[in-house]
């Protein structure tokens, strides 16, 4: 059979939404659930995709030290700093795309991130139903503020929900589903509530579920 460079994207399972909303930890709990291979987008965008940030950076004349997104933290506002990484999301996801055609495995996949929009997400997937977003509200923000050191910042966070509200926005206007992450379930209960979405896609035959993989 010839290889097809999209099939992996195509039938791919997707996780997007808000920071600090649990994304990778119920995709995690579906790999295992499921015998899903998992792909983590902060993963790498934190390593190999920040190296091509800079090498294209650098192709266009920019400086090889900058910050990730062209913009100065502190003397930017969060709306300033929303709309530069929202920007900055399309050229990400093509390297995302470039991840995922690389890979062939019998199981499906599952990616999670917030650079996952539902708008680069929608045209590259074979239904909708595969992707969901996750949006955490703003007493779910509050609490994760006490626990996460990174959310501390007033200016991140801020942006950090501007970008979220983007991504909600964005996927009500696709058809695509929105989850609600208040704190008041476990990140099982929202697991079971985002396998039972993804149920159509998922192998649930006894026994028959071959080992979780970790793509990292």
């Amino acid at each position: 059979m010839p290889w097809d460079p999209t099939e992996t994207i195509r039938r791919t399972l997707w996780i997007g939404g808000g920071q600090w909303s649990g994304k990778t930890t119920v995709s995690a709990l579906l790999a295992a659930r499921h015998g899903l291979t998992f792909y983590s987008y902060d993963y790498h965008d934190a390593r190999g995709h920040h190296d091509r940030r800079t090498a294209a950076r650098v192709r266009r004349g920019g400086p090889i030290d900058a910050p990730p997104i062209g913009v100065d933290w502190e003397n930017s506002t969060p709306d300033q700093l929303a709309e530069a990484v929202i920007a900055s999301f399309p050229e990400r996801f093509e390297w995302v795309l470039d991840d995922l055609r690389a890979l062939i495995t019998p199981c499906r996949m599952i990616a999670d991130g917030w650079g996952l929009r539902p708008e680069l997400v929608a045209p590259v997937t074979d239904d909708l139903r595969q992707m969901v977003v996750l949006a955490p509200t703003d007493a779910f923000r509050a609490l994760q503020a006490t626990r996460l050191e990174r959310s501390r910042s007033p200016v991140q966070a801020a942006r950090d929900r501007l970008v979220a509200q983007d991504a909600i926005r964005t996927a009500r206007e696709l058809g695509i589903r929105v989850i609600e992450v208040d704190g008041s379930r476990t990140a099982e209960q929202v697991a079971d509530t985002v396998s039972a979405h993804f149920s159509p896609f998922l192998d649930q035959s006894p026994g028959g579920l071959p080992r979780a993989r970790t793509h990292r």
